[in-house]
C-alpha cells in the first residue's frame, strides 16, 4: 500500500498534468490515474475527454478504469488506487465501487457536481456494495485554482 505522503502526491499531481492537458482541450480539467499497489506502478490515466469523444459519459475516472481493466484483464481492480484531481461525481463515484478500487484519492471537493463527500453520496448509500477508502484534499488548492480559471475563462468568453 502507498502510505508515503511524497508519493500520494506525486501520483496526485500526474492526475492534476493530465487536468491541465484537459484545459488545453477545452475540457471540464479533470485528470485521473489509477496505481497498481503491488508494483507501485501507473497502470491507467486519463483526462476528460467528453468533448473529444462526443460523449457525456468519458469522464476521466471512467476512461482511466477502461484502461486499468485491460491491463489487468478483469473488470475488478482490487488492489488499485485512483487518484482523481476533483472530486468523482455520483456515475464516477459508483463506477469506482463497482470496480472495487481499494482507495479512493481527490484533490478539490465539488460542491455542485460530487458525488462522495456533496451530492448524493454514492458511498453512504445502501445500494453500494463496495466503499473505497477516501483520502480528500491532495493538492487541493491546486486543482481548485485550475477549476476556477477553466471557468472564469469561459465566463469571459461567452
Amino acid at each position: 500500500m502507498l502510505d508515503s505522503p511524497e508519493q500520494n502526491e506525486d501520483y496526485m499531481q500526474q492526475a492534476i498534468d493530465l487536468a491541465r492537458i484537459a484545459f488545453s482541450n477545452d475540457e471540464v480539467p479533470v485528470g485521473a490515474i489509477i496505481v497498481d499497489n503491488k508494483s507501485n506502478k501507473v497502470i491507467a490515466k486519463s483526462a476528460n475527454r467528453m468533448r473529444e469523444k462526443k460523449n457525456a459519459t468519458c469522464h476521466a475516472e471512467i476512461l482511466s478504469i477502461h484502461e486499468a481493466c485491460d491491463h489487468v484483464q478483469n473488470e475488478r481492480l482490487v488492489g488499485c488506487d485512483i487518484y482523481v484531481s476533483l472530486e468523482p461525481c455520483a456515475m464516477c463515484a459508483h463506477a469506482i465501487s463497482i470496480a472495487r478500487l481499494d482507495r479512493l484519492f481527490f484533490g478539490a471537493e465539488d460542491k455542485k457536481s460530487g458525488g462522495v463527500f456533496n451530492g448524493p453520496k454514492i458511498f453512504e448509500s445502501s445500494a453500494t456494495h463496495h466503499k473505497p477508502e477516501i483520502i480528500s484534499g491532495l493538492c487541493s488548492s491546486e486543482s481548485s485554482q485550475l477549476l476556477k480559471d477553466f471557468f472564469k475563462a469561459k465566463r469571459n468568453n461567452g
